[in-house]
């Protein structure tokens, strides 16, 4: 299906325009495939507003009086020629913006707004705009990402006496939402693999996400074990985590979450380790929030940010009930235990949840910022953001397909990515030296992750990001022939049912845009100092703020943040251009 089908009217003129920290504007509004384009056609304007139409999370219409509503642009010429009804249309985008646009023509405001409404929520992946996105000073033929398992791999020679890189995902068939090399134990075979992932939700068996250089223990991560009600054991899973501490006394399971939802789990078929097959194991339980209370938490904190009463009870009652400060101070205190038990306490952690997609890869995430200085370079960043995120399979497409003001009914929904940002956001601000990169750049990777021009954050996995499967593969029974247990009909299901996506060879790649010279320079941290030492950011209540640099971008106060940053930025530019001369 063609865009043009779902453009009833491309083109409207006289159209005005209300943003956030702008006056009105009258101009022309154009409706793409992929984008709204307004255009200033007052004398002296000449401004245009480009809005991809992936960014828009709910749209509004209502009928408007046109001659008042217009009144500040009138004039005695002109005021009979655009007499009548108008349409107002409210767009609020993912990124917290609120536009409103004013169409003279019920007819033409009720065609844009159809336009909008479909085009905004297409489905179609190969269809979104980072497979149409050409800039020209970039080729696809450019290196896509910045690193792989592999490469990590044989960059830590250290790993090699105990650890090695395993293919046994190479076709998807064993994890689907793990990338095809993982590296695991020396003295586990890939038949064990296999029947560890069997055991694990969703085939996430524990798989190395970071080694400590400095004592030698690492970090694992995995979904929940399948023990159900009867409490069912793997001698192969068993085995593994035995491989993991091998020579050393204990390991802890930092589990995220409650030992009464754990328990609970049982009855689905999940659960949790036994003392007794995992007995130099040592569980803990850290309650953290996802899927549907974590969206809901963004959506209060998103109306307390829009409320424009002025009223300071009634702003902190909300502020307090959305309590979305309350998971950024759980996920920093999780993160602090975790990076405890491995940089002061010496011992090696498995971080599961029930996926194993979102709250694991977050506080893995952040306990590697607070321990290794390697992580908080702007590049080593956006590499950790790799690694721990699009390659470890958190589902972007799913978490991200609504923001905060939408009005469908959530599916998957969860901003647990944008938790992250937040929480690194207070490492930044109670750290200011010792994160190489600025406030900016977590504000564009916040954009990004809803709407992006760019194919990183794209899908849901790596399998997704090579290839686009329908029907056979998405299911774990094939109609009429039982469970797929023989993995070489899975593979010949997975051959005739796949058409080929390829995100890497057809999108360009964010994370190699923000490294480019102009865009470094803007997401580097002017104050910048390197340190050696772990940073353990404070989770008081008292030393966490409100992220106004993204819950209250679109206000003046904001801006006026922003403003002095960048003549921070500026000082210091010219401070070290005399220092050298």
């Amino acid at each position: 299906m063609e865009f043009s089908e779902h453009i009833g009217t491309a083109n409207v003129e006289d159209v005005v325009l209300r943003q956030p920290l702008h006056p009105p504007a009258r101009g022309t509004l154009c409706v793409t495939g992929h984008h709204l384009l307004f255009s200033d056609r007052e004398e002296g304007g000449g401004r245009q507003v480009l809005l991809l139409l992936r960014n828009i999370d709910a749209v509004e219409k209502s009928v408007e009086n046109l001659s008042a509503h217009y009144g500040p642009f009138c004039n005695q010429g002109r005021s009979q020629r655009i007499s009548g009804s108008s349409g107002t249309i409210t767009i609020k985008c993912k990124d917290l913006r609120v536009l409103q646009l004013n169409i003279p023509g019920m007819e033409q405001c009720l065609n844009v707004a159809r336009s909008i409404e479909t085009l905004s929520c297409l489905q179609s992946v190969e269809k979104m705009y980072p497979f149409f996105y050409r800039p020209s000073d970039v080729s696809l033929q450019d290196q896509w990402g910045l690193s792989s398992t592999e490469k990590h791999y044989s960059q830590m020679r250290e790993l090699h006496d105990r650890w090695r890189l395993s293919t046994v995902n190479r076709d998807y068939s064993v994890c689907p939402s793990y990338p095809p090399a993982v590296i695991v134990p020396k003295n586990t075979d890939d038949s064990m693999l296999e029947k560890a992932a069997k055991f694990r939700q969703g085939g996430r068996f524990p798989v190395l996400c970071y080694y400590h250089r400095k004592n030698g223990v690492v970090i694992m991560r995995s979904s929940q074990p399948l023990t159900g009600a009867n409490r069912k054991r793997c001698r192969e899973d068993e085995h593994l985590l035995r491989a993991v501490i091998e020579g050393s006394d204990k390991g802890f399971i930092i589990d995220t979450r409650s030992s009464q939802q754990a328990l609970q789990a049982r009855i689905t078929g999940g659960g949790f380790e036994s003392k007794s097959g995992y007995a130099s194991w040592k569980r803990l339980h850290r309650q953290m929030e996802r899927g549907k209370g974590l969206q809901e938490s963004l959506v209060k904190l998103a109306k307390a940010c829009g409320d424009e009463s002025h009223n300071m009870d009634r702003w902190l009652s909300r502020l307090e009930n959305s309590k979305w400060l309350s998971h950024v101070q759980v996920a920093l205190s999780t993160a602090g235990l975790l990076a405890e038990c491995v940089e002061r306490d010496g011992h090696s952690v498995l971080v599961q949840g029930s996926e194993g997609t979102d709250s694991c890869l977050l506080i893995s995430t952040l306990a590697q910022l607070i321990m290794d200085p390697c992580c908080r370079t702007l590049e080593g960043f956006l590499v950790l953001l790799e690694r721990e995120w699009v390659e470890a399979g958190h589902p972007f497409r799913r978490r991200c397909a609504h923001s905060a003001f939408s009005h469908a009914r959530l599916q998957q929904e969860s901003p647990v990515f944008l938790l992250l940002l937040d929480c690194v956001w207070q490492l930044w601000r109670q750290f200011p030296l010792a994160l190489g990169f600025s406030e900016a750049l977590l504000l564009r990777l916040a954009s990004e992750a809803y709407a992006s021009d760019y194919g990183t954050l794209l899908c849901n996995s790596h399998r997704e990001r090579s290839v686009l499967f329908i029907g056979l593969p998405l299911l774990d029974y094939a109609p009429g022939s039982g469970p797929l247990r023989a993995n070489s009909y899975l593979r010949l299901a997975l051959l005739l049912l796949r058409c080929a996506l390829r995100v890497k060879e057809n999108t360009h790649c964010l994370f190699r845009a923000l490294l480019r010279p102009g865009e470094r320079d803007c997401y580097s941290n002017p104050l910048y100092e390197p340190t050696g030492l772990a940073i353990w950011p404070s989770v008081h209540p008292q030393s966490l703020q409100l992220w106004r640099g993204l819950f209250l971008r679109w206000t003046p106060q904001a801006r006026h943040l922003e403003e002095a940053q960048e003549d921070i930025r500026n000082m210091v530019t010219e401070w070290r251009k005399l220092a050298l001369s």
